[in-house]
């Protein structure tokens, strides 16, 4: 990145330290956002002028989920709402990710609401305020294998990247909500993520869960079955990705927590609208051709961001579904953790 430009790549290494990874791409001039955006329309604001607000935003770099990052970066979105954010590609563990936000070494970030559910239930500062889209998790065996719906999973061994990984836990869900239960009739065995096909191919196990683009490239290069994903039934309309802001910024100003919130939201509907555009710039941190890139995009609902009420309901939904495979206390209460966690920031 040139040194007259104000964004650099970081790494959050742990929860102490910001530590410089790399460089951003060059900024290129900004291309005119589409007007007939729904988000363009409810959230358009003249250009700021004056000082930018300078804030850190954690995500994931090896996540297309998060591509709406980068978006807003690289086309001007977040100085448009008067925001100089500093993108830091988080290495760490969710808890940590989580402990930086609410401790004030990062300002806010993105990540999957399964993943994150159970530590905010532990009570870290961390404000919901919008999803940010829906698909990307995605369950595969072998072609001509035994495994052809959730219902084989029942006695089978199933890999995943981690334990506690939201793919790992949505097919949870999905197996519990046909009376399979995923802690005793299904045997989850980790492996890294880019060594599961190999498991699967050495007969390790017999199916295995993964969010793009890992995914998506794995299922093309070695033909494997794709059993269900996070985009038919029920979950065909709901979100799994959203932005959290620490909790002190969202109470002492929440003026920037909502300015945030309509940048990404702004940059979601870009990447709607636009996702050969959005491959094009998430392209220089995957390894995947940007028209395999392109095409992951359209298969997500990156145009379902819901707010307000409508994402209360979906988190309250999760976290029910949570509660039924023993991820989330059985004692909590739906409702009250679901406002707990939210924030209405797009009211100011």
């Amino acid at each position: 990145m040139p040194t007259n430009t104000r964004r650099g790549l970081l790494r959050l290494v742990g929860s102490a330290a910001l530590l410089p990874l790399g460089a951003m791409a060059p900024l290129y001039p900004v291309r005119d956002l589409p007007g007939d955006l729904p988000i363009c329309r409810v959230a358009d604001t003249a250009p700021v002028t004056g000082q930018l607000k300078k804030l850190k935003l954690t995500w994931n770099a090896d996540a297309i989920c998060t591509v709406g990052v980068p978006v807003a970066d690289k086309f001007g979105i977040f100085a448009k709402h008067g925001l100089d954010v500093e993108a830091i590609n988080f290495g760490g563990s969710t808890d940590q990710l989580l402990e930086a936000i609410s401790t004030g070494k990062a300002d806010a970030g993105v990540g999957m609401a399964l993943r994150w559910l159970k530590p905010l239930e532990q009570g870290f500062d961390v404000k919901i305020t919008t999803a940010i889209h829906g698909g990307c998790m995605r369950l595969f065996a072998k072609k001509g294998g035994p495994v052809k719906s959730i219902a084989d999973l029942k006695g089978r061994q199933v890999g995943c990247s981690d334990m506690g990984a939201p793919d790992k836990n949505f097919f949870s869900i999905v197996a519990a909500r046909q009376g399979i239960d995923p802690n005793s009739d299904i045997q989850w065995r980790q492996f890294p993520a880019d060594l599961l096909s190999v498991a699967l191919q050495k007969g390790e196990i017999e199916a295995f869960a993964l969010g793009d683009p890992l995914a998506w490239i794995v299922r093309d290069r070695d033909n494997l079955f794709e059993v269900d994903n996070n985009l038919t039934g029920d979950y065909a309309g709901r979100s799994c990705c959203v932005l959290g802001i620490r909790g002190s910024l969202v109470k002492t100003d929440r003026a920037t927590a909502g300015a945030l919130t309509r940048a990404l939201l702004e940059a979601q509907d870009y990447v709607a609208h636009d996702p050969d555009g959005a491959a094009a710039v998430f392209a220089q941190y995957s390894p995947a051709p940007q028209a395999q890139l392109a095409a992951m995009l359209r298969s997500h609902t990156h145009a379902h961001h819901p707010a307000g009420s409508a994402l209360k309901s979906e988190s309250a939904a999760y976290t029910d579904e949570l509660k039924l495979v023993k991820v989330i206390r059985p004692a909590t209460d739906t409702q009250r953790f679901a406002d707990k966690i939210f924030a209405d920031v797009l009211s100011v």
